[in-house]
């Protein structure tokens, strides 16, 4: 049984892993920020008016 769990954790050490991790999380952050400058800043700028 250990050894099937050290061989799951050394399928995920390869690089590749880390790239999809940082591709997927550098989409988000470029989402999260264009929602907010889209939606939350002309909500709150109108919401004042």
């Amino acid at each position: 049984m250990v050894m099937a769990m050290d061989d799951l954790i050394e399928k995920f050490k390869h690089p590749s892993w880390f790239t999809i991790g940082g591709t997927v999380a550098g989409y988000g952050l470029i989402l999260v920020v264009m929602f907010v400058l889209l939606f939350v800043v002309p909500f709150l700028i109108f919401s004042m008016l």
